[in-house]
């Protein structure tokens, strides 16, 4: 079992008005553009919403029947990568005119071992980039290397119709529904637990567990002028100092 260094409890106030600066239905995830300074947010029903920092809806467009499960903002290629529920793939869209170009299929076994199942409960949830790399987040509730996968996985590269598993992070948390990298650390939501993770990837471990107020996280994500932000899957976009969380 990975050891964590530093445990910090916080009674936080997730959800209150004073921190809800948008309502977007369903809301599955979340990224921030360093490029446009916006936020963008997915939905579980194929929606994808740009809003300003404060709130405001920007732009709102519908990709289709797609049960978007999480967002990662690309600006190094101006595009959105989404993660698919279901059909465990990826859907690459251009940030600027949010229109779909390719959706690329994820091999479900890592080592000949089933990692991806074909079914609700155990689908993917989160995606975000670390560095160059892709890494998603598989929901279920069984730790790796048990036939279902509560795991961070790295993908290989999007220029072919399918991609495969490269690497497994067992960090024995479940049901991570949010992935964010900032600052050299990777940072997972658990729905489940209502913990935001603060994971060293290099050491391959926890070094800092923060316990939120029960609520539904699907996305975080951070802005680089101090400022974090979550996705709840109950309607709303939240808006906290980072210092609020110890970070």
């Amino acid at each position: 079992m990975k050891r964590i260094t530093t445990l910090l409890l916080l009674i936080s106030t997730l959800g209150s008005a004073n921190h809800t600066i948008a309502k977007v239905p369903e809301a599955s995830g979340i990224c921030y553009s360093q490029k446009s300074k916006t936020l963008f947010v997915a939905n579980d029903e194929g929606t994808i919403f740009e809003l300003d920092t404060n709130g405001k809806i920007l732009r709102k467009k519908k990709m289709g029947k797609y049960d978007l499960e999480g967002v990662a903002c690309d600006d190094k290629n101006n595009n959105l990568i989404f993660a698919i529920e279901v059909d465990e793939s990826i859907l690459v869209v251009s940030m600027k005119k949010l229109k779909i170009k390719k959706e690329i299929e994820i091999k479900r076994k890592y080592k000949d071992k089933l990692v991806l199942k074909k079914d609700k409960e155990h689908g993917i949830e989160a995606i975000t980039f670390v560095e160059n790399d892709i890494y998603i987040s598989n929901q279920s509730y069984k730790k790796y290397p048990n036939e279902d996968a509560s795991i961070v996985f790295k993908v290989g590269r999007l220029d072919k119709k399918k991609t495969k598993i490269k690497t497994i992070i067992a960090h024995n948390f479940v049901d991570i529904a949010g992935l964010s990298y900032f600052d050299g650390f990777l940072y997972m939501l658990s729905d489940k637990k209502n913990l935001l993770i603060k994971y060293d990837i290099k050491k391959d471990k926890a070094i800092k567990k923060i316990r939120l107020d029960k609520f539904a996280g699907e996305g975080v994500t951070f802005d680089g002028n101090g400022n974090i932000y979550f996705a709840d899957d109950e309607g709303r976009v939240l808006k906290y100092k980072m210092s609020e969380f110890g970070l």
